[in-house]
């Protein structure tokens, strides 16, 4: 798998999180922006980092691939959501922010059980 993807994925979540962010500060209501904003720098900066580490400690690249859609996923639906509520004034779908939080929380999950496994 080429690195390019983590890498691209790191500077969309970077740029949309300092904007949400901005925005989040500046918009009557934009507290769900600023969230938003912080989960996309946060795993912008999870995407770096993976690019940096996959190939390395015995990290698969079917792995990296289920790591790279869970975040994706994961960020879609859960900042999405709150930013189609600030932006649109509805939600993507009932549920839409829950499920794309378990679905992070459920990666993350995934990335220790695999630390713990590569590690032994």
């Amino acid at each position: 798998m080429t690195m390019r993807i983590p890498l691209v994925l790191a500077g969309l979540c970077g740029a949309l999180g300092v904007a949400l962010s901005a925005m989040g500060a500046h918009i009557p209501g934009g507290a769900s922006l600023g969230t938003a904003g912080l989960f996309l720098l946060l795993h912008g900066a999870a995407f770096l980092a993976l690019a940096a580490l996959a190939g390395r400690d015995g990290m698969a690249r079917p792995f990296v691939a289920a790591i790279l859609i869970g975040w994706t996923l994961g960020l879609g639906l859960f900042c999405g959501d709150l930013a189609a509520r600030v932006f649109l004034g509805f939600r993507l779908f009932p549920g839409a922010a829950p499920t794309g939080g378990v679905l992070l929380i459920l990666t993350w999950l995934g990335l220790a059980l695999a630390g713990l496994r590569t590690h032994r």
